[in-house]
């Protein structure tokens, strides 16, 4: 039977059994208090000399085990004596991830926390929370596509954005992830934000806004830096303690477990792999076989591939438009570096189990499994560690340099953040390039899984018509590869994987996949007059839109016009789906305008051509109430894209340039303006 360990557990001497004891039972007490003592000193001046001081302590968070009824938050609170709940959207996990780090850290400010889901709760309970002294409701709010909130803080925003509700006596406060390149920046946080105070609620520290096309994280913790105080000044509280690292869930290694109740990688049900079962979906995914995996690029060194997935018997549908995501698997080397990194043996059975057994979320990830597994399938290697990662690797550094250096870029000095700019974005280090940099620091590999995020599913936009391929998608992807700072070659872990999947002869190769339904669509109605605007994979899904409107037209009906401004580098090397187009061009459906940057001495975008064709975008979408489009770059094309738009409105619609605008918003509402854009 496996057994469970403390850092700071005695051993038990086994004791022995006889008729006549050599020694009466005063002998063997003092003889075991005399071993006891001599270990204890033996063991005590050892640690000192092999382990370096710590300034924190890495221990289990003490937990009320009363049972409370799922949904009920209030009940968890009350039942633990808690008075902070953290309440996330995300989509990512990267809202969870932070709501998790304010949860933890109330313990220091004697605000035990715990963090909800707001898709697992009772949200009207929220008018309940006044009842319970100091009590604190935070939001970690995401904004997702066009300015929505993420599925699973969805319902509460329809709730609060609805109802008319007495929120009087709640204290609350918000903090929103968005990207600045998005027009809806942290659009969903900023309006519960302000809801939450029509409503009547008391906002105890102001609105933080994290932006992630530049560095979210600094932004989080300046944000925390300053909530704290705040909150214990509006509480009265005395905060900040000696800051403990705590660890939220517990090792069991389990190597007695039958291999039929470990988990090989499947989201959620045991064996979902083995029996697929419709329907499929996040936590279901279906693999589908890859029929095609092509080369797109003709030349030029990068790679683009063209792939097609069979979705045949898996129920899924999906429209031109959606998104098609793939849970992607690390790269082994990769996964075998940081297994010898940590001294681990990768084939360990094993489980962490939340020490905070109120919380609904019991495990970080599904278990038992083994760390193999875990970090193939389950755990984001690859990605920038933020500061609390740093924080608590530091203290497994015996070079006391080392140390203060991982200390130094997770602190919230100026110098400290400077050098986790250039330390660790700008050279693009991940865990395993900072355990490989940072010889001294050896951490267990359990402590490394609970730490890293949760591998995300990637989406890519669908590049087929389900009228042309009903039982087909096809995804359009560029590989990502690159060189960098430090000399490493970091790679894209979807596309690394999907370029290693070729289907060969008979042998299926598989993806685990699922449909994410988009409000990128076509018209309604086929004669509408569109726009579309996609250089480089921005292509992806007008080539969905085009080949619905050739099966349209092939049916004889009657399809409007379709203007496609696509871009890329150079006709000879990155025009993809180059045959395609011209033959929709020689048959009528399609009216294409190319701009090949590199052609010429003068660098051609999407863009300058758009300026060109003021008449003709008036006319569509002035004088025919078209629909436009953009997909690809939203920093700098989409933006681009957008402010020639104001300006051809201005000008051939005789408008003022705020007038210009919000004729764009009007467009929007009445989803004559779409974007699909990514940073």
């Amino acid at each position: 039977m496996a057994s469970e360990q403390t850092i700071d557990g005695a051993a038990a001497i086994p004791s022995g059994g006889g008729d006549e004891p050599f020694l009466g039972l005063l002998d063997v007490a003092l003889l075991a208090v005399l071993i006891g003592g001599a270990a204890f000193y033996f063991l005590r001046s050892r640690k000192k000399e092999e382990e370096p001081t710590r300034s924190y302590s890495i221990q289990p968070t003490t937990v009320c085990t009363t049972s409370a009824s799922d949904n009920s938050f209030i009940k968890k609170l009350k039942a633990s004596g808690r008075s902070l709940v953290v309440f996330y959207g995300s989509q990512t996990g990267t809202g969870e991830e932070f709501a998790g780090r304010l949860a933890k850290e109330g313990i220091r400010y004697r605000l035990k926390g715990m963090v909800a889901d707001p898709e697992e709760c009772d949200m009207e309970e929220l008018l309940q929370l006044k009842d319970i002294d100091n009590s604190l409701a935070v939001f970690c709010l995401a904004t997702y596509g066009e300015g929505d909130p993420t599925d699973n803080a969805m319902e509460f925003y329809e709730w609060i954005t609805s109802g008319d509700v007495d929120l009087t006596g709640l204290n609350y406060a918000v903090f929103g992830l968005g990207n600045k390149t998005y027009e809806h920046y942290n659009k969903v946080a900023i309006y519960v934000d302000k809801r939450l105070e029509e409503l009547g609620a008391n906002r105890v520290f102001e609105l933080g806004l994290g932006d992630d096309d530049a560095n979210i994280e600094d932004d989080f913790i300046t944000w925390k830096d300053r909530f704290w105080p705040a909150v214990c000044d509006h509480f009265g509280i005395e905060g900040g303690g000696e800051e403990v690292l705590i660890r939220q869930y517990r090792l069991l290694e389990q190597p007695e477990v039958q291999p039929d109740r470990i988990y090989t990688g499947e989201i959620a049900r045991l064996h979902s792999i083995q029996n697929q079962r419709p329907p499929f979906d996040a936590k279901n995914p279906f693999l589908a076989p890859i029929k095609v995996n092509r080369e797109l690029h003709k030349g030029g060194g990068r790679s683009c591939m063209h792939i097609e997935l069979s979705i045949d018997g898996s129920k899924m549908r999906y429209d031109a438009g959606d998104h098609v995501a793939m849970f992607p698997v690390n790269d082994k080397s990769l996964v075998e570096k940081l297994g010898q990194l940590c001294n681990a043996d990768l084939d360990t059975v094993f489980s962490l189990i939340n020490t905070d057994t109120d919380s609904s979320k019991k495990h970080p990830f599904p278990c038992p499994t083994t760390y193999r597994t875990a970090l193939n399938h389950y755990l984001e290697i690859t990605a920038i560690p933020r500061t609390h990662i740093l924080k608590e690797l530091a203290e497994y550094c015996t070079d006391e340099k080392e140390k203060e250096l991982l200390r130094s870029m997770a602190s919230i000095s100026p110098e400290g953040k400077e050098k986790y700019q250039s330390w660790i974005q700008d050279a693009c280090r991940n865990i395993v390039h900072i355990l490989e940099d940072i010889k001294s620091c050896r951490p267990p590999i359990d402590h490394v899984c609970e730490l890293l995020p949760r591998l995300q599913p990637r989406y890519y936009s669908i590049s087929s018509s389900a009228k042309l391929h009903p039982t087909d998608v096809h995804v359009t992807a560029v590989l990502v590869e690159y060189k960098t700072p430090t000399g490493r070659i970091n790679k894209g872990v979807a596309t690394t994987y999907l370029k290693n999947k070729q289907p060969q002869g008979s042998e299926e190769v598989k993806v685990p996949v699922f449909i994410r339904k988009s409000q990128f669509r076509l018209p309604t109605k086929p004669e509408t007059p569109i726009i579309m605007v996609g250089p480089g994979t921005g292509l992806a899904p007008f080539r969905g839109f085009i080949q619905e409107r050739q099966f349209l037209r092939d049916e004889g009906k009657t399809v409007g016009e379709s203007i496609l401004y696509f871009g890329c580098r150079k006709r000879s090397e990155d025009y993809i789906y180059e045959s395609e187009l011209e033959e929709w061009v020689k048959k009528g459906t399609l009216n294409l305008k190319a701009a090949f940057s590199r052609d010429q001495g003068k660098k051609v975008y999407v863009q300058h051509l758009l300026e060109q064709d003021a008449d003709l975008i008036w006319n569509v979408i002035g004088e025919n109430k078209g629909h436009f489009y953009i997909c690809g770059d939203a920093k700098n094309m989409a933006v681009d894209v957008r402010n020639i738009l104001v300006k051809i409105l201005s000008t051939k619609g005789n408008m003022s340039e705020a007038d210009a605008v919000q004729y764009i918003k009007k467009m929007e509402a009445q989803k004559r303006y779409s974007a699909d854009v990514w940073s």
